[in-house]
């Protein structure tokens, strides 16, 4: 009896002990869990938001940037409204401002030290931008140059940005924000002593909004343009937050060396500028017309945070933290001296030596390389790692004493098994945002960032894991022990990455770094197993290991974090044409790989995995609930996240060859920015009733019938909803078209000469009859060369300034049996009144949108004509 009873108690005593090493176990598999987790909330998010202390008035004898100033400015120029060119607020108000400043500066400069020229100009030109010719009509630019006395330097540094806006904003973060930057820069350079070698040309452009418009009046007429070398161009595509440098060069390293010793707060990645360039963001920036038109070097930098209010009249100074305007103020001060002092702006052709590869980590440092160096670095890794991954096989053959035959083909199985899991990792994310788009629930993080974790990392976790999972749970290989088997598994991922690597930098992608970093610590951690007994003692390897991910996961966990932050936004204003959730599930996906790639497989030391595969499921699922059947999944909240509703007020009129109104109608034109286009409205106040497509339109009317007012509604014309009205629409001012004379030059040729006057914003569309050819007219000739098929047109996008004076242009035709007594070519003419009231009936329906709509709308009137 005694004997049996010891038995009962040291079976209970086994239980005990087996229960207390189950939750010993689970335990320590949530913590390593929450370890990862911990590390991103609590390193990542600080430093990816941090942002230095605001100097105030009384720092201003220290010789730097005072953010407080630049603050009230910035509350001046904001306060002065929508800035839009060709409105009295751009082109006298926001002028006038802009000169006060500069008027006091220079009156308050260290005259002995500095001199200071201020050039106040207008600009007039055309210029070809994708489909279309981009007209402009005094447009207007302020240009500074400040000089160290009695300079002879001939080579100049430019820096620019712009202080116009879009329709219905103040502009504050785009770009007024670097507006009062490049003012306050000026202010301390000028007030200090520290000298600089080269004189610095600040241009404030008043027309960049509209196309690009000033930079390229400056770029190829301005007196000072020849004698700039480099460029430092500043915009925004957010407000408040960090300044990123997201494009260099081209070809000219040694800006970034620039960049690296002078900037105070780095911020800077290669992939932005390769995704930038892609055409992905829907943005662009004056840089294009400096590198373009000028062959400028130079160095693109823009505020990138809180995209939701950009172009919106929600971008004001309330969302911009007085800490933004100190980190970006330190950043192009210390920037702007060092490159006025730089010696290759003597000749900058002779610097030309090829791209660079640069990022930051965290905000901590700033490194950066040659593209060249950056190809021998890649190699170099990839074929290190591939060396002591078949180092790493031998010795586990040696060691196991099993031929090294027998590993090899372990190791291809899990080679396979692992490309099934780099591949799941990259693909569930995204075909869960395509099935979510498929079922009309796109952006459904757009408010609720959070719903990124459960709806695209838990999956592409799941991904990681379940293939290594299931193999770990049925293999039953006794020669290798199963630490060495998870060995190979980890063997398997730095193989994929080493080949991914090298392929990538062949096709010279300079982001393929992003690969390299996890790779590199990898190879560190492997060197120092294999040239210690840790290699073969059990899973002795795992915590150097887990010690040398943690600067690739922070880093890869940043950078996928930046572009999720960045880009979200622009799923709002990208086009309903577009399935922007394709791209946070890509960013998502790869950020998890890079920053667990080497570390997911690492659950099969837990008792039991699949734990954490079923949590990652749960996860994944209730996510999918709560953006599919709660408010959470909704996309827009008023002010903080609204949705962009552009829509113009519009008055169609057709005459014929002899004058006659053909057709005149009205009705309301729907260009959706987003993917869920009218969806998210329905159940609200207003009442779409009669929304059609006008794709039959499109079909039947050069340009569709409608005033297409610029690139975007173009493009995306086919996407783009008509909604007719009985009452008329009351435009409250009118285009006006003259043909001044109709000349027949020769047998085969006519010449049209037309007066026009309208709105600041205007549209021309041409398309000539079949039998009829346009050779000639005022506009750019290059563009005749590839006349637009049907229902496009020759489209000249017109923007006036402050010249809003009539506008002369001729047209010459060309027919092979010169009958010019029948309709030889169709011409349109739109006009846009933005900013300008609304009838009763369109006053009515804007006040019928939700609170969370964000509109963009103006009268707009069209009349096409037969010549």
């Amino acid at each position: 009896m005694d004997d049996t009873e010891n038995l009962i108690e040291e079976e209970s005593k086994n239980s005990t002990v087996n229960n207390g090493n189950k939750i010993l176990s689970r335990l320590f598999a949530a913590l390593s869990v929450l370890f990862w987790v911990i590390l991103f909330f609590a390193v990542v998010i600080p430093l990816f938001y941090r942002l230095p202390k605001a100097k105030m008035m009384e720092d201003s004898d220290k010789n730097v940037f005072i953010a407080e100033r630049a603050y009230k400015d910035l509350y001046s120029l904001s306060n002065i409204g929508t800035k839009l060119v060709g409105s009295k607020e751009n082109e006298i108000d926001a002028v006038e401002f802009i000169l006060k400043q500069l008027n006091q500066i220079k009156e308050d400069s260290l005259k002995e030290y500095y001199d200071i020229e201020i050039d106040s100009s207008q600009a007039s030109g055309q210029y070809l931008r994708g489909n279309l010719i981009m007209l402009y009509k005094g447009v207007q630019n302020i240009v500074v140059k400040i000089s160290p006395k009695n300079s002879t330097s001939e080579t100049f540094l430019l820096v620019n940005s712009h202080f116009d806006s879009k329709p219905f904003t103040s502009s504050a973060g785009d770009a007024g924000f670097m507006i009062v930057t490049m003012l306050e820069v000026l202010r301390v350079i000028a007030t200090s002593k520290q000298p600089i070698v080269h004189p610095v040309v600040f241009l404030f452009n008043g027309a960049e909004e509209s196309g690009l418009l000033a930079s390229h009046g400056f770029i190829t007429t301005h007196k000072w343009a020849p004698y700039c070398k480099a460029v430092i161009n500043l915009d925004a595509a957010g407000s408040g937050g960090r300044d990123i440098l997201f494009q260099s060069g081209p070809n000219h390293t040694w800006l970034v060396d620039y960049y690296k010793k002078y900037i105070k707060h780095p911020f800077a990645t290669t992939m932005g500028e390769g995704i930038f360039q892609s055409g992905i963001m829907p943005s662009d920036t004056d840089f294009r017309q400096f590198k373009t038109y000028a062959n400028i070097p130079g160095l693109d930098m823009a505020q990138c945070f809180n995209g939701y209010v950009y172009h919106t009249k929600y971008d004001t100074i309330d969302v911009i933290p007085i800490e933004s305007l100190q980190n970006t103020g330190d950043n192009i001060l210390s920037l702007v001296r060092g490159l006025a002092n730089a010696t290759e702006l003597y000749d900058t052709s002779a610097y030309k030596t090829g791209n660079a590869v640069f990022f930051d980590f965290l905000g901590l440092y700033f490194f950066h390389y040659s593209e060249a160096t950056g190809e021998y670095l890649n190699f170099g890794i990839a074929g290190t790692a591939l060396v002591l991954v078949l180092l790493s096989i031998w010795r586990m053959s040696d060691v196991s004493q099993v031929s090294i035959c027998h590993v090899i083909l372990w190791f291809i199985l899990v080679i396979i098994i692992q490309v099934v899991a780099f591949a799941l990792g990259l693909a569930l994310p995204i075909v869960v945002a395509y099935l979510m788009d498929s079922v009309g629930l796109s952006l459904t993080y757009y408010s609720t960032p959070l719903l990124v974790v459960g709806l695209y990392v838990c999956p592409s976790l799941i991904g990681l894991s379940l293939p290594t999972t299931i193999y770990y749970t049925l293999q039953r290989n006794k020669k290798l022990s199963t630490p060495y088997h998870l060995q190979l598994t980890l063997h398997g991922q730095a193989v994929i990455l080493a080949l991914l690597t090298i392929s990538l930098t062949v096709l010279g992608i300079r982001s393929s770094y992003i690969l390299m970093i996890p790779l590199i610590f990898y190879v560190a951690s492997l060197t120092l197993n294999l040239l210690t007994p840790m290699h073969d003692k059990g899973y002795s390897w795992v915590a150097l290991l887990k010690i040398s991910q943690i600067i690739p996961a922070l880093y890869s966990s940043y950078i996928a974090y930046l572009f999720i932050v960045v880009l979200t936004p622009m799923g709002a204003r990208a086009g309903s044409d577009s399935n922007r959730d394709l791209y946070i599930a890509a960013m998502s996906a790869m950020g998890t790989v890079l920053s667990f790639g080497f570390l997911v497989p690492l659950i099969n030391i837990f008792r039991r995995p699949s734990l954490v595969v079923y949590a990652l499921l749960a996860t994944t699922v209730l996510s999918v609930f709560l953006a599919s059947s709660t408010q959470l999944g909704f996309p827009y909240r008023p002010r903080t996240s609204g949705q962009r509703v552009a829509y113009l007020h519009v008055r169609n009129k057709f005459y014929e060859y002899d004058g006659s109104l053909s057709k005149d109608e009205s009705g309301y034109l729907f260009l959706y920015q987003d993917r869920r286009k009218e969806t998210v409205l329905e159940g609200t106040n207003v009442n779409l009733t009669g929304l059609v497509s006008i794709k039959s339109n499109c079909e039947k009317y050069m340009m569709c019938g409608m005033p297409l007012y610029d690139s975007r509604y173009v493009q995306q014309r086919l996407d783009t909803k008509w909604m007719p009205r009985s009452i008329p629409v009351t435009p409250p001012g009118s285009t006006k078209l003259e043909l001044l004379s109709k000349t027949i030059i020769n047998s085969t040729t006519c010449r049209f000469e037309y007066n026009l006057t309208g709105p600041s914003q205007m549209s021309l569309f041409f398309e000539a009859y079949e039998d009829v050819t346009i050779t000639n007219w005022s506009f750019l000739e290059s563009y005749l060369n590839n006349p637009p098929a049907h229902p496009l047109a020759y489209h000249i996008l017109i923007n006036q300034g402050i010249d809003s004076s009539p506008m002369n242009f001729f047209v010459e035709t060309s027919k092979h049996n010169g009958d010019f007594g029948v309709p030889l070519f169709q011409l349109g003419v739109s006009g846009h009144f933005i900013g300008d009231d609304l009838d009763e009936e369109s006053t009515d329906m804007r006040t019928k949108f939700p609170a969370f709509a964000i509109q963009a709308d103006w009268p707009a009137s069209y009349e096409r004509y037969k010549f």
